[in-house]
């Protein structure tokens, strides 16, 4: 053979070659999926640029997992921490609240509980004592009396507590305004801060999870809002977006779609607002 043509046709055959797709897996299959978004009133539109993750396990059993391994505490057991006294610890695990402030409190707390629990007495006094023009009772026991003369200290105190429960049975409509007094001991917040607190380490966790035991591949979604994953080995799958939000209008959609690749075969699913998953609620 001319040493020429031997050349052109080496050459030839090495630009097959390098054109050739790689080489797929014996036995593996691939995932072509399509993302479109519907904004409400309007048309179908890709969803581009959007990180897509094929997972091992679907996103929301992995946050359940990321849950348990976060436990929620128990709110008795925040209860029980809060530096206030047993008849207010007790008052809220019997009444399930945290809330110490506003019209549902205000509803929850009987006139018994306001003369019974030392903060809200401490709070109805502050609300009340002073103002005359209601006719409130005047304490007449003095803080050097309980050093002084102890006796005559807690008769006074037992006369001025007769006196204040029958004024707050007769006139209950001046409890309005007592809970302004409670809020610098008000646990309902600090709730909601250590619930957010819990919040953040599981979002962190889940994305641990799924970045680094569950995920196969992952891609971003073309202009035309495609992607495709190739040598699957066959099994099942979930397409997820994690958390990531796709956008369009005033619609936002997440996916964690189910996939099932077999050998051999291309597995095409289209991802759409009908198979969206429901975004959990933001903690308050």
């Amino acid at each position: 053979m001319p040493r020429r043509f031997f050349l052109l046709a080496a050459g030839a055959l090495l630009s097959w070659a390098v054109c050739l797709p790689a080489a797929q897996t014996p036995g593996a299959g691939s995932i072509e999926f399509s993302a479109r978004i519907t904004p409400a009133g309007g048309r179908p539109e890709p969803v581009l640029r959007l990180p897509f993750y094929l997972l091992r396990k679907s996103f929301a059993d992995i946050r359940k997992a990321a849950e348990e391994s976060v436990p929620k505490p128990g709110q008795e057991k925040f209860v029980d921490s809060l530096s206030v006294s047993k008849e207010l610890k007790a008052w809220m695990k019997a009444k399930k609240t945290l809330q110490l402030t506003g019209e549902d409190f205000m509803r929850k707390m009987s006139i018994q509980d306001t003369l019974d629990v030392p903060e809200f007495y401490e709070a109805y006094l502050a609300q009340n004592v002073g103002d005359t023009a209601v006719g409130f009772p005047k304490p007449r026991h003095k803080d050097k009396d309980r050093a002084e003369n102890p006796a005559r200290f807690e008769q006074s105190m037992k006369e001025f507590h007769a006196q204040v429960r029958k004024f707050l049975q007769d006139n209950p409509h001046t409890r309005e305004g007592m809970d302004l007094h409670l809020v610098p001991i008000d646990p309902a917040q600090l709730w909601v801060r250590q619930d957010a607190e819990r919040a953040r380490r599981v979002r962190n966790r889940s994305f641990e999870l799924a970045e680094t035991r569950y995920l196969v591949a992952r891609l971003e979604s073309s202009l035309d809002g495609r992607g495709a994953f190739s040598n699957i080995p066959p099994g099942d799958y979930w397409l997820s977006t994690l958390e990531t939000d796709a956008l369009a209008g005033d619609v936002r959609l997440r996916w964690d779609a189910h996939v099932t690749v077999y050998a051999g075969r291309a597995t095409r699913v289209e991802l759409s607002n009908v198979n969206a998953v429901d975004r959990p609620p933001s903690p308050r």
